[in-house]
């Protein structure tokens, strides 16, 4: 496991409960003994037992890094983003799984999960963090908080 360093994998987190985000959990589980985290409404619909479910303004420490727990809810019920705040010369980095693409929120089911969705992401992300922010979904390429924060009201207005 060359890829991931010579500590090997110790942690794996989920960010939300779709198959398309936890298929190969059971294999790299089985492979590494990695302890499982994911948000506490989405840890049981995973093909493996979450050892630790995590909430809103937790942390998760992965090596000798620290990562602040956000909750998005709206994609899935317990949808997490993950937030990076590097040394100052690295800025902040956020693991937004897939409530947050270049574009637009992720998809929601109902009217009441988007708007859920866009309040957390203005509330918890954008209205927290800086422009200078890049942002990591889960599917696709990167982008910065202040590429998309125009967008917003846009957004809003289509309804996904």
């Amino acid at each position: 496991m060359a890829l991931v360093g010579d500590g090997g994998v110790r942690t794996v987190v989920t960010t939300h409960g779709h198959w398309d985000h936890h298929r190969a959990l059971p294999e790299v589980v089985a492979a590494t003994g990695a302890t499982t985290v994911a948000g506490t409404a989405d840890a049981a619909d995973l093909p493996v037992p979450v050892q630790r479910t995590v909430e809103h303004g937790d942390t998760v420490r992965v090596g000798d890094q620290t990562l602040e727990v956000v909750h998005l809810r709206g994609h899935t019920p317990g949808s997490i983003a993950l937030v990076w705040r590097g040394p100052e010369d690295a800025g902040v980095h956020v693991f937004t799984g897939d409530s947050l693409f270049p574009g637009g929120p992720g998809r929601t089911t109902d009217p009441t999960d988007f708007t859920s969705l866009m309040d957390d992401l203005e509330e918890r992300i954008f209205g927290r963090l800086d422009d200078e922010t890049w942002f990591y979904p889960g599917h696709g390429k990167d982008s910065t908080l202040g590429a998309e924060r125009p967008n917003i009201p846009e957004w809003r207005a289509r309804g996904w």
